[in-house]
């Protein structure tokens, strides 16, 4: 099975029916989803993977956004946070940078949902690969990943 089947069969078996979109030119960063798919960057979700207390946790953030340790530390009720190596998200994902997804992965992780992405009407996510996104209803899409919605972005003048 592909991670992009993968993917698809474990959204399907969650109440989330994808359509994936391939983008040969690649998806890998927020930057370059937004303009492939042709939707503002605020709508790409970044499936961040940190480790908190030494658990591989996964936080789903606005593609602009910073995620702020500190917040996804409270959110988790860790202490000490610091981000995951590449060796440590495909071993807890079982996918590589850039094409993590919010669910469907090796383990099962912990998810957390930045609130800001709930304001959204639709948002794109990776679908497994650098290569392949899928869109969603944030709210449907934090529900398939069992995700715990919090503040977890770095706000200015805060």
């Amino acid at each position: 099975m592909t991670p992009t089947e993968r993917v698809i069969e474990v959204a399907s078996a969650r109440g989330l029916d994808v359509d994936v979109r391939a983008f040969p030119q690649g998806t890998r960063t927020a930057d370059d989803a937004a303009a492939a798919i042709g939707c503002d960057v605020s709508q790409i979700v970044k499936s961040l993977v940190f480790m908190v207390d030494g658990e591989p946790v996964v936080a789903l953030v606005a593609g602009p956004d910073r995620l702020d340790e500190r917040k996804l530390a409270d959110a988790a009720g860790g202490v000490e946070v610091r981000r995951a190596t590449g060796d440590e998200v495909r071993t807890a994902t079982g996918f590589v940078i850039g094409g993590v997804p919010p669910f469907g992965h090796a383990i099962s992780l912990r998810c957390f949902v930045d609130r800001a992405l709930l304001d959204h009407d639709v948002v794109w996510a990776a679908a497994g690969t650098p290569t392949d996104v899928f869109a969603a209803a944030p709210a449907a899409l934090a529900s398939a990943a069992d995700a715990q919605v919090a503040d977890l972005r770095v706000t200015h003048g805060a």
